[in-house]
């Protein structure tokens, strides 16, 4: 299994919010935001401060899925 952040990409474009403005409102770093890019892991206390700063839950930015798995 692995971690794919999709879900907050097109919620930053339904709410029209740039990465950029993304960083600033949750208070993370560019590195952060690169991981976040990467599909690469980040600390929970990261996925709580986008989740504030995007007023949703946790499910609305990520999703598990099967390794190989193309959605």
């Amino acid at each position: 299994m692995s971690v794919s952040y999709k879900k907050l990409w097109k919620l930053l474009i339904d709410k029209e919010i740039s990465k950029v403005d993304l960083r600033k409102k949750a208070g993370i770093s560019t590195g952060t935001l690169a991981k976040l890019g990467k599909n690469e892991n980040v600390t929970t206390d990261v996925l709580v401060k986008v989740c504030e700063a995007l007023d949703c839950d946790i499910s609305d930015i990520m999703e598990m899925e099967k390794r190989g798995d193309k959605k």
